[in-house]
């Protein structure tokens, strides 16, 4: 008997998922699935309004998919300016229902919040969280949050069994997970402390550049320009200098590698490897601005590297709107990685540089972003914001590292770092022709300069 029946026949689901699916966040194809099956349903509260879980396969995606059901005369206020939630009207004519995001409902978010802890946990307000590309999340009194993962893989999620992983091997700076709701082994959710009046390093970042870029408005910098060196100019004599934080930031980084390093295990790592997969990526790159002599280049030269050192287990997205800052000192948050990258391939140990360079590129983001928000040259200022922040991360990164042994010596970090710096900035080209055009002269122009380095 299909458990969805007391509620609606899931049958009567599938067209109005194909509808609503590509106008969510989350959904990771580009166009209206041709295939919608409805693996499974679940019915979490059948009274009004009713809880519904589905796992719905859109063209061989497995997705997560939380619905609200009401009669179809409630219309909520809380659905006002979420037309994209909004699946309609569903069932047959005589017992049709409004079907709805569920996550957008202060009800059902309670709901959510008693079934994954197991009536453990309860709470009097709770909100969702704007803004996340690839699950949802819901803050209850300021004190817990729970992430519903959207994209669904069979086994373990790689959020849940990092957090968890790096926790017990004595990593302080994850928020352990509190509970877990886990169907079929595969986790679809998980319930964590809520870090209360943190922020994410991104935004840190972006008023330190702000900051700086307001004293260069009492201490003009020259324009560059090809033929005239960047000026001499000292970040840190803004007062939201970020070196502080990068240096802190960098040894933080190293003491999750190391814990990963004893929850995981170590191996050799393996330049040659490195060097073929980076190679793969940089060849199937068609931009005819991307100049691939140079990266063939910085290939050449990890393929000489005779000891690259370890290869862990990794964060594998490392940036700083991965990190947030606390009283309590920075946090890492989701450990899915790369979600282009299967499952299978996200686990696989690499080089922890390789973790380092996705941080190092977000230091170059920040400081193009910001010049971008003041439609005006500050070029060398990001500059040399970059450059301070880049040299206290790598300080206090490879300080710790080093004494672990996660790093080859200077020369071969070097060029280790250089190459999957490569690696990522060609991933970011491929993001931004797709999604941000605008944006491609980031990567762009960090290729260029990997290319002539």
């Amino acid at each position: 008997m299909n458990r969805l029946t007391p509620v609606i026949d899931s049958a009567a689901l599938v067209e109005p998922l194909r509808d609503f699916l590509p106008r969510q966040r989350w959904y990771s194809g580009t166009e209206t699935p041709a295939s919608v099956v409805v693996e499974d349903s679940r019915v979490l509260d059948s009274g009004w309004p009713a809880l519904v879980d589905l796992i719905v396969d859109a063209d061989g995606a497995r997705y997560q998919v939380p619905l609200g059901l009401r009669p179809p005369d409630e219309w909520p206020d809380f659905l006002r300016g979420h037309d994209a939630a909004v699946m309609g009207e569903v069932g047959e004519d005589g017992g049709r229902l409004l079907a709805y995001d569920a996550v957008l409902d202060p009800v059902l978010g309670l709901t959510l919040l008693d079934v994954v802890s197991a009536s453990r946990e309860s709470a009097d307000r709770v909100r969702p969280v704007g803004g996340e590309q690839s699950n949802s999340s819901l803050v209850y009194d300021d004190r817990l949050i729970l992430k519903l993962f959207r994209r669904i893989h069979r086994g373990r999620n790689l959020d849940v069994e990092m957090t968890e992983a790096l926790s017990d091997a004595g990593f302080e700076h994850v928020a352990r997970p509190l509970a877990t709701l886990t169907v079929d082994e595969s986790d679809l959710a998980v319930l964590q402390p809520f870090l209360v009046g943190g922020t994410d390093g991104w935004a840190l970042a972006l008023t330190s550049l702000r900051d700086l870029f307001g004293v260069g408005d009492t201490q003009p910098v020259p324009v560059i320009s090809d033929d005239m060196p960047p000026p001499v100019v000292d970040p840190g004599m803004a007062g939201g200098d970020f070196s502080a934080e990068a240096r802190r930031l960098g040894t933080i980084t190293a003491e999750m590698h190391q814990a990963s390093a004893a929850a995981f295990g170590a191996v050799a790592g393996d330049p040659q490897r490195w060097a073929a997969g980076v190679e793969a990526q940089v060849e199937a790159e068609a931009h005819p601005g991307f100049d691939k002599a140079g990266a063939r280049g910085v290939l050449d030269a990890l393929r000489r590297v005779g000891d690259g050192g370890p290869a862990i287990r990794v964060h594998g997205d490392y940036h700083l709107g991965q990190v947030m800052r606390t009283d309590a000192g920075w946090y890492v948050l989701d450990f899915e990685g790369e979600p282009d990258r299967p499952p299978e391939e996200r686990r696989r140990a690499s080089s922890p540089l390789r973790d380092v360079a996705g941080m190092l590129r977000s230091f170059h983001y920040a400081s193009v972003v910001a010049q971008l928000e003041r439609d005006e040259d500050c070029t060398g200022l990001a500059q040399a914001w970059e450059a301070r922040n880049r040299t206290s991360f790598l300080d206090g990164y490879v300080a710790s590292a080093a004494k672990a042994g996660l790093v080859p010596e200077p020369a071969a970090t070097e060029v280790v770092l250089a190459a999957f710096e490569l690696e990522k900035a060609v991933y970011e080209l491929g993001y931004e022709r797709a999604h941000r055009p605008d944006w491609q002269s980031i990567p762009l122009a960090a290729l260029q300069r990997l290319g002539a380095r």
